[in-house]
């Protein structure tokens, strides 16, 4: 393998994007480098980036894309990340491809992974999941923790989320459509993007890239 093996996973909410990214850095022993996840762990530490952070989220405003870039940089440098990283919700713009790809220099994106998968497919998805509050655990508006509304995991609150309401998930889809075409070109145009049917099983979405990554030669 590669000194860093560095992958980004594109494709709509509700894509499948978390659950393959979880099940690929299990298997190339990479963290799974979420933005969000990134973003909450800098609050919560209270360093000088993550209180910034905070105070920026405190007003109401948008986290700035050269701010992001500082959190994705730092989560980088740290021990685990040595290897390289999945990166899931970033990049979600051209200039944060850019970015990025000055920020990881000679380590950089080795694979763009797009999960392609029918807006109404995703839209299904999104409108029956229910997410727990306390530790983020996903179910299916037919699961007995979303009847019943207690995570059986940690006895948090099991809700529907806002923006997983109808209108809501219609102008996310809207929003990452026009976002993600000049990303998806961009990294075509460096050779570097393999599109993967999301529209199948998790076992075979994740076989589908792990043979990309093994006849590339990444692993």
């Amino acid at each position: 393998m590669p000194a860093r093996l560095n992958l980004v996973v594109l494709g709509k909410q509700g894509a499948g994007k978390g659950t393959q990214c979880k099940r690929l850095a299990t298997t190339y022993e990479i963290p799974h480098i979420s933005t969000g996840d990134i973003l909450r762990g800098a609050v919560k530490a209270g360093t000088p980036l993550g209180r910034e952070v905070a105070s920026v989220l405190e007003s109401g405003a948008l986290v700035s894309d050269d701010l992001v870039i500082q959190l994705v940089k730092e989560r980088f440098d740290e021990p685990d990340a040595q290897r390289g990283g999945l990166l899931d919700g970033f990049p979600r713009t051209l200039g944060q491809a850019e970015a990025l790809e000055v920020l990881l220099g000679a380590d950089g994106i080795k694979l763009c992974v797009n999960l392609d998968v029918p807006i109404e497919l995703v839209t299904e998805r999104l409108s029956s999941r229910r997410v727990c509050q306390e530790c983020g655990a996903i179910y299916r508006d037919s699961d007995v923790e979303a009847i019943s509304g207690t995570c059986s995991n940690c006895g948090g609150d099991v809700v529907q989320r806002d923006d997983d309401q109808p209108d809501a998930i219609r102008r996310r889809l809207e929003t990452y459509e026009r976002d993600t075409e000049p990303l998806l070109a961009f990294y075509e145009s460096r050779g570097l993007l393999v599109t993967v049917n999301g529209d199948q099983s998790p076992d075979e979405v994740t076989e589908a890239i792990e043979k990309v990554v093994r006849d590339r030669g990444l692993a």
